[in-house]
């Protein structure tokens, strides 16, 4: 396995900047997963992984498919300067940032598309849910966060490599489906149905807007419905994650559950 020892070394540097700047993220099509959960899901495809990464003293799962995968020892320095959790455990890999083919976006027919919604977490969780509920990929538009700032991915617990992530204007996408007759919901409280009183849809669209503002209004014009959760005690608002989760669960047929 081979060492590495500087902080100064062009690939630690790489690393680093993986971890802290969007900019390289994206222009890259990298980014690093750190902790056993998520390498474990990382290497699932040992395609997705360029480098599997190990502070020294650190001890490799005996049953990690490691066959093709390229791994490197760093020093409890280094692993420090990567590391984005207080307490790491020691492990990351620099990962290739999944991509779908425009034929399997063609086929997409149950879909979560993302407004403008600012928090990591809520948006890694949201990634999470649409994965949970089998949806086909999640879309996020101009204005949300990175789907592979490290909290985002965190918060996502493996499901990046599990469903579609891509960006993209709502608008267009919007139009798209709607142009196929797959009905797009979006979520407002005013001039609302109220999320009971809809059928679960064998293909639908949900878009959910910004924590604060909500969905934008030229998007919010353009749906075919827009549903809202009723509020029954004193809290102003819920989690735009935890009512993402209430919506597609409603939306969801029966018979996709077990």
């Amino acid at each position: 396995m081979k060492r590495i020892e500087s902080s100064q070394n062009a690939q630690v540097k790489h690393w680093k900047k993986l971890v802290t700047v969007r900019k390289d993220r994206d222009k890259s099509g990298e980014f690093l997963v750190e902790g056993f959960h998520l390498v474990e899901e990382a290497l699932k495809d040992p395609s997705w992984v360029l480098t599997l990464i190990v502070r020294e003293g650190m001890k490799i799962p005996s049953d990690w498919n490691l066959e093709d995968v390229s791994m490197v020892e760093v020093t409890m320095e280094i692993a420090k300067e990567i590391a984005e959790t207080e307490y790491s455990q020691g492990i990351y890999a620099h990962c290739i940032q999944p991509k779908s083919t425009q034929n399997e976006q063609q086929n997409w027919t149950n879909v979560l598309m993302i407004d403008a919604v600012q928090d990591p977490g809520n948006v890694g969780t949201m990634i999470r849910t649409a994965d949970a509920a089998g949806l086909d990929a999640v879309i996020l538009g101009k204005g949300s966060a990175d789907a592979y700032n490290p909290k985002t991915v965190r918060s996502g617990q493996g499901s990046h490599f599990h469903i579609p992530i891509v960006k993209g204007d709502l608008s267009e996408w919007l139009q798209t489906f709607r142009g196929k007759g797959i009905p797009v919901y979006g979520t407002s409280l005013d001039d609302a149905v109220t999320y009971k009183h809809v059928e679960p849809q064998s293909q639908f669209a949900l878009i959910m807007g910004n924590e604060g503002s909500g969905l934008s209004p030229e998007l919010l014009v353009q749906t075919d419905m827009n549903l809202k959760i009723p509020l029954h005690g004193q809290a102003e608002s819920l989690n735009v994650a935890v009512a993402t989760g209430i919506l597609l669960y409603t939306l969801i047929p029966i018979e996709n559950e077990s």
